[in-house]
């Protein structure tokens, strides 16, 4: 385990299992993180990865990692094996604790059948749309199936017939038998298996009939001997069904179902099915594209699993949902970033700088720190020339008042470098200057003066002989308001796709120690961002991701409160 154990924070639910060890009801803690295969996790799964795998750890206890792949139809392998790399990448071992619902569909089946004996459920031969009429709503009470008086003998014979595979899929279902009048829905005679003639992932095509996941979560968890079943706020509403199954088995413990908060995320969308939706028409380029929410996309943009664990942290666990500013996570990347990315030098849109008092063809090194949060990270040798290239927003022919870089007469730092003064500029037919014409002090080396003169502006450059042609990609929010839950009358979620989510730039420069860079390798880009070598990086197209701004207006707006 390399995540550092911190004080754990009091919160509800460490408040119930401190109670549950102090009173004897529990002597061990058993946690879970139950997904189900149907999709990439996103950053709302990280959260309760943490909070499920942290809970274990700090009272010694354990943490299961079962799929809940009962829907076969959804479900894919592609899943599993990204969900265990993402919670690997995390930090979090299940070790032996790996478990899926799938390796109880027996045991499921039999206690199923023990349910009709004891007259608790019941075949039923309603289609989906008659389940529906027949259900109710939240203020008229549902109506009983004129299939639930079937006998015992009759329900048992058509629901093995069902498991057999004699009958079409959406002909039967089984259903528990509780109250029709039930006020919550959940209770009103809920579907327990469903005949899906699909291959599973794991089994085949052994079975005919699958558990809904309502009846196979609770057993799955009182069989693994879970302690606490934590969940969201949505299966609030689930937990007297969640009870109701434990308390009419014979399972080996009654697990305690504990709700929290989801996490809502400023400018983004957490449902599976709409993050499906964007993959498959193609409006994101696959799961791991860097303005998804999914764990995988934030690992490919250079999202670090020690900035999610303290986002994380610090949104905690609460009883009420609320949205999370997006600027929070940023803000928890830059705090983790800035101790260990590395410093380099890049221009995103170069205009040349000419010293004309350097010698031409010469080409010297100079020295410059890798981390100056991290003395370890020693220094590197970059090279300097005659010929450079600056930032062209660093440049302003017509400066307005404040304007601390270059402009006609003005004198700057080129950082690890020498002070220059802009004497001279050119421009094309259209008036746009393509050339600064500048003049350096040789006795500024490493950039400082010797007679103690103070330059207020320090920016950044690279050397025309030596830099390296980058393709860098620019993201940003992936929609255009905070909040989607806000969508206009008439307009879904994709109307507010953001446009310049992503800005490809082919023209950018960069340093020559970013000619043979590792993919995955972290870097400052002075004064630009936080940047990564993506996994498309080759020596032939070096490919950095923008992870984030330098901008951090989280914090200044907390500091303003």
């Amino acid at each position: 385990m390399d995540n550092e154990i911190k004080t754990p924070v009091k919160n509800f639910i460490r408040n119930i299992i401190d109670d549950d060890l102090n009173t004897g009801k529990h002597t061990n803690i058993v946690t879970r993180f139950p997904p189900e295969p149907n999709g990439y996790l996103h950053i709302g799964h990280a959260k309760s990865i943490c909070l499920n795998f942290g809970l274990a750890r700090s009272y010694s206890g354990k943490c299961h990692l079962r799929f809940d792949d009962t829907n076969p139809v959804k479900e894919d392998t592609e899943y599993v094996e990204s969900i265990m790399e993402d919670v690997r990448w995390l930090g979090w071992d299940w070790g032996d604790n790996l478990f899926y619902a799938s390796d109880y569909f027996e045991q499921l089946y039999e206690y199923a059948e023990i349910l009709i004996r004891d007259g608790k459920a019941f075949v039923c031969d309603l289609n989906m749309e008659e389940l529906r009429q027949y259900r109710g709503t939240l203020t008229v009470p549902g109506k009983n199936s004129p299939y639930r008086d079937r006998s015992v003998e009759e329900n048992l014979d058509l629901f093995r017939r069902m498991r057999a595979g004699e009958f079409p899929d959406g002909s039967k279902s089984l259903r528990a038998k509780i109250d029709m009048a039930s006020p919550n829905l959940n209770m009103r005679d809920p579907v327990i298996y469903r005949i899906k003639k699909t291959d599973h992932h794991r089994t085949g095509d052994s079975w005919q009939i699958y558990p809904m996941y309502d009846y196979t979560h609770c057993i799955s968890d009182a069989l693994e001997g879970i302690t606490h079943s934590i969940c969201t706020l949505e299966f609030e509403d689930h937990r007297p069904l969640y009870d109701w199954f434990l308390d009419q088995l014979p399972v080996p413990c009654h697990p305690r179902q504990i709700e929290f908060a989801r996490l809502n995320l400023s400018y983004t969308v957490m449902s599976k099915r709409l993050l499906l939706e964007l993959v498959k028409n193609n409006y994101v380029n696959g799961w791991d594209d860097p303005r998804m929410p999914t764990i995988a996309g934030m690992r490919r943009r250079g999202f670090t699993p020690e900035a999610i664990r303290e986002f994380a942290d610090r949104i905690g666990v609460a009883k009420a949902n609320s949205m999370v500013d997006f600027e929070l996570l940023n803000f928890c990347v830059r705090e983790d970033l800035n101790k260990k990315a590395l410093r380099r030098m890049a221009v995103m849109d170069p205009i040349k700088l000419t010293i004309r008092n350097y010698p031409e063809g010469k080409i010297e090194e100079l020295d410059a720190e890798n981390n100056p949060e991290d003395p370890s990270a020693g220094n590197r040798r970059i090279t300097f020339s005659r010929n450079l290239f600056i930032e062209r927003e660093d440049f302003m022919e017509q400066p307005v008042k404040g304007w601390f870089r270059l402009a006609p007469g003005t004198e700057v730092r080129l950082k690890h470098a020498y002070y220059v003064t802009c004497e001279e500029l050119t421009k094309d037919a259209e008036g746009n200057v393509t050339e600064l014409i500048c003049s350096y002090d040789p006795a500024s080396r490493g950039g400082w003066s010797q007679d103690g003169r103070k330059v207020k502006g320090t920016i950044h450059w690279v050397c025309a002989e030596t830099a390296v042609n980058l393709e860098t990609r620019l993201y940003d929010q992936l929609f255009t308001i905070p909040d989607l839950g806000d969508i206009e009358e008439g307009k879904s979620y994709l109307d507010y796709l953001n446009p310049d989510s992503l800005v490809v730039n082919t023209k950018a420069l960069g340093e020559s120690s970013l000619a043979n860079t590792e993919p995955g390798t972290h870097f400052q880009f002075l004064r630009l961002g936080y940047f990564l070598a993506d996994k498309e990086y080759s020596p032939e197209k070096p490919v950095f991701n923008r992870v984030t701004t330098l901008r951090d207006s989280w914090a200044k707006q907390k500091n303003k409160q």
